[in-house]
């Protein structure tokens, strides 16, 4: 059977127009002018994340269920690093904890207050102080960090790119690293988890695409060349099917998507041409319903096909979403966070260069009001499958699923909010202790009493 789409726009938009209402986007904030292979915004069932103009690495965090106008110098900001911000990745197990990559070697990890609004319920900017101390701060690149990418399914583990031409793999709780490998070759395009995390996969501007074992920082497999253009290579991993996506362009500069069998890739299944636009085509992959989007930097048409693990493998769904408005970046918000009852299958975030962040819903039409769990199997929840030490140690356990059926679902849409001690909180309590003792040993030297 075939998935069919319609798109919804808010309130009187027609399907292929811009023009969403201003109460369902998010704008007036400055970008950050760095360009880069990243996808410049990030989103959480929650939040969501973009890097703004400014010293200190600024970055926007806002509230989907908060839509409106922020203010630079009123509304709350992160802002921390010593240099502009590259990248960053929510923790898929704690919707308000995200780290941030920097052109200072250093990668931050955050915690999002509950009280956190940039605008208000009405749209409008709220005063707030800024977020400055970071839980745990990452050291070990040589130079700054390109590319973020979290563990699909063991708590707490990050993996991360650098123009040092190093992929590192850390345990953020203990902000250590677990595994490092040191010969990228080049600068780093892209960086992936397979749906377990025992596969870590890279492409790189030297045109090889690396497989390896993120336990041991080692590779297991290449694909070299795998496409002959000069265009970054995107990477995705087809679910536990097997089958593994690359996104690049041919010689003629033609954008083009390959599917390849992990257990032979000495040539690809497929090779399918899109068009010959400029902007580099991002992969955004729903393995619950097998369904791609593919988005191009640049351009304005979000492309949706179906995969299915068989030639052709892919199918064309329809036109998609089209607008005049280019996508400076693009990502998906987690299922946990879409508005299942009104069969919205997929929710992208559209960041563009000059009218904000605008999030597009893909709607399966549906007459019944009842949950439709043809078309919403269980997907992945807020809960670990494994611990760090424990995925290190060689663990390895798929997503632990969660229906998305009201009635059934009993995972809070947040996921637990992690309890991490920041280096801040500890000077701080050991301060107030420090005091305390002070006090204490005075009372007794006055009242005559000696404590050594």
């Amino acid at each position: 059977s075939r998935i069919f789409f319609s798109f919804s726009l808010p309130s009187s938009c027609m399907y292929h127009h811009l023009r969403l209402p201003l109460q369902e986007c998010f704008t007036g904030f400055k970008l950050s002018t760095l360009t880069g292979d990243q996808q410049y915004i990030k989103a959480s069932a929650k939040y969501f994340a973009v890097a703004l103009f400014g010293g200190g690495g600024p970055i926007m965090v806002g509230r989907h269920d908060r839509p409106g106008r922020f203010e630079s110098g009123t509304s709350s900001i992160v802002q921390g690093h010593k240099g502009a911000v590259l990248d960053f990745d929510f923790n898929p197990f704690d919707d308000s904890m995200f780290a941030s990559a920097s052109e200072d070697t250093t990668i931050k990890i955050w915690s999002i207050p509950d009280d956190w609004e940039p605008t208000d319920e009405n749209g409008l900017a709220k005063k707030g102080d800024p977020l400055e101390d970071s839980l745990v701060d990452l050291v070990g690149h040589r130079k700054k960090v390109t590319l973020l990418r979290f563990h699909p399914t063991a708590s707490n583990v990050l993996g991360s790119c650098s123009s040092d031409y190093s992929v590192k793999v850390w345990d953020i709780e203990k902000g250590e690293e677990i595994s490092s490998f040191n010969e990228m070759g080049d600068l780093a395009h892209d960086i992936v988890w397979d749906v377990n995390g025992d596969q870590l996969a890279t492409s790189c501007k030297d045109k090889i695409v690396r497989l390896m074992d993120p336990r041991a920082g080692s590779v297991s497999g290449t694909i070299d060349k795998p496409h002959e253009g000069v265009k970054s290579v995107k990477l995705s991993y087809m679910g536990d099917t097997g089958k593994f996506l690359t996104v690049g362009a041919s010689r003629q500069s033609a954008r083009e998507v390959k599917i390849w069998d992990l257990k032979n890739l000495s040539e690809p299944l497929t090779c399918e041409t899109i068009d010959t636009a400029s902007g580099v085509l991002v992969p955004l992959y729903d393995s619950d319903t097998g369904v791609l989007y593919l988005s191009g930097k640049g351009d304005g048409i979000v492309r949706p096909y179906e995969f299915e693990d068989k030639n052709p493998y892919l199918h064309r769904l329809n036109d998609g979403f089209r607008s005049t408005a280019p996508a400076k970046g693009v990502c998906m918000v987690p299922k946990r966070g879409l508005d299942v009852m009104a069969c919205e299958t997929a929710r992208i975030m559209k960041l563009t260069n000059n009218q904000g962040v605008h999030p597009l819903k893909f709607i399966v039409p549906r007459k019944s009001d009842a949950f439709q769990d043809d078309i919403f199997p269980d997907c992945a929840s807020a809960t670990p499958a494994h611990t760090a030490d424990e995925w290190a140690a060689g663990s390895s356990k798929a997503p632990v699923t969660m229906s998305l059926n009201p009635r059934e679902r009993k995972d809070d849409i947040s996921g637990p909010k992690k309890k991490f001690r920041t280096v801040g909180t500890l000077s701080k309590e050991l301060d107030e202790a420090q005091k305390r003792i002070a006090f204490l040993e005075k009372k007794l030297k006055d009242a005559g009493i000696s404590y050594d």
